[in-house]
Formats: C-alpha cells, sequence, structure tokens
C-alpha cells in the first residue's frame, strides 16, 4: 500500500453534523407547519440544481416553500435553517491533530449548496483544517458520481493509492474504492481512530 499523503474528508455526517438534510428538512416542517409532503417533493425536485450551485439559496426557498404566502419571514426560516449545522467535537479534533501534524494534504469533498457551504466554512472555521475545499456546489457535480472525484485528485494532484477518503455513506465510497483510493465508512470516533491506524495514519503520535 503506497503511503497516504492527502486525505478527503466528507462534511456533513463526519466532521459537522448535517446542515440540511432529510432529518432538518422535516424539523422544519414541524417547526414552520408545512406540508411534509410537499416540502419532500419540491426538495427532491431542486436538490441537484441547489447542490452543484445552479440555484441560489434564494431561489430555493422561493420554489420549495415561499411559492406562497408564509405567516413568518423568509430571514426566521434561513437562520433555522443554517442552526441546523453544529461541529462534531470529537471528529474536529482528530482533524485539528492530522492539520497541525503538517504530514497531509487536507480537503474537504462534499455535497452542499453554496451558502451553506460558505456559511459553514466561516462558522466552524475550518479553512484552519482545510486547505481546499471540493464541494459539489464549486464543482458542478455530486458524489456518489466518479467525476467529483476524479476532480478533486486531479486538483490536488494526488494520486488514488496515496489518497484516503472518509465519508459515512456506504455509497459514496464506491467509486473512490473504484478507483484505487483508499476509504473509510465513518460511524463513530473509535471506529475512525482505528481505521486510520490501519490505513498507517497515526492520529496519537502527531
Amino acid at each position: 500500500m503506497a503511503e497516504i499523503t492527502a486525505l478527503f474528508w466528507d462534511v456533513g455526517g463526519v466532521v459537522l453534523t448535517n446542515g440540511w438534510d432529510r432529518e432538518g428538512r422535516r424539523r422544519a416542517a414541524e417547526q414552520f407547519r408545512l406540508d411534509w409532503e410537499d416540502v419532500r417533493s419540491r426538495h427532491e425536485m431542486l436538490s441537484a440544481d441547489f447542490e452543484t450551485g445552479r440555484l441560489t439559496l434564494e431561489q430555493y426557498l422561493d420554489r420549495t416553500i415561499f411559492y406562497r404566502a408564509r405567516p413568518f419571514s423568509k430571514d426566521e426560516f434561513k437562520a433555522f435553517l443554517f442552526a441546523q449545522s453544529q461541529p462534531r467535537q470529537d471528529t474536529l479534533a482528530i482533524v485539528e491533530r492530522l492539520a497541525a501534524s503538517g504530514k497531509y494534504r487536507m480537503a474537504t469533498l462534499n455535497n452542499e449548496s453554496l451558502e451553506l457551504n460558505l456559511y459553514r466554512i466561516e462558522q466552524f472555521r475550518l479553512r484552519n483544517y482545510f486547505s481546499a475545499f471540493f464541494s459539489s456546489c464549486f464543482l458542478g457535480v455530486r458524489k456518489p458520481d466518479c467525476a467529483i472525484y476524479r476532480m478533486a485528485l486531479q486538483i490536488a494532484q494526488r494520486t488514488p493509492e496515496e489518497s484516503l477518503f472518509i465519508d459515512d455513506r456506504p455509497l459514496n465510497l464506491e467509486c473512490a474504492r473504484l478507483l484505487g483510493m483508499s476509504t473509510i465508512h465513518y460511524q463513530n470516533t473509535a471506529q475512525l481512530r482505528n481505521e486510520l491506524q490501519r490505513i498507517g495514519v497515526e492520529v496519537d503520535s502527531q
């Protein structure tokens, strides 16, 4: 096995909580007394364009929530949406140690809409840990499409054999493995530490 020199991290579900996933949308439907099936179906129709930067947050909300008058403001809804993002401190502690070691190219590789992605990078100071952000809203393609992994590797100037990708969804790991990347299916921090050690990435020795 080649020495790992680049670590690519999913954000939602690994480094942070999910920003606007199914559970977050369901909570929003309950909080604002929305028709869940309507929210679900409208989101599904627009999610690809939203997460690949072809639809702004304003446009997305106009189509999914504010296509008719509401008893709450768009600012109130946005505040709720952004508040769904919280740090996963245990994982961030591992990320911080690996970044501080200077041994690895640290990057994110995630599906996220533009405004939410920028908010999360700024709010949780992710630039302190990651030197590149390979997000679907920047690259115009989403996981699990193989193209996003190829683009990340090409831009980072790393071979698949020296690269590791960490994600909490098995489907998102398949193309990475097919390209020759090492992968970790994230489940919890203890398991993550063990898997990193197995691959040769020592966290506690940093």
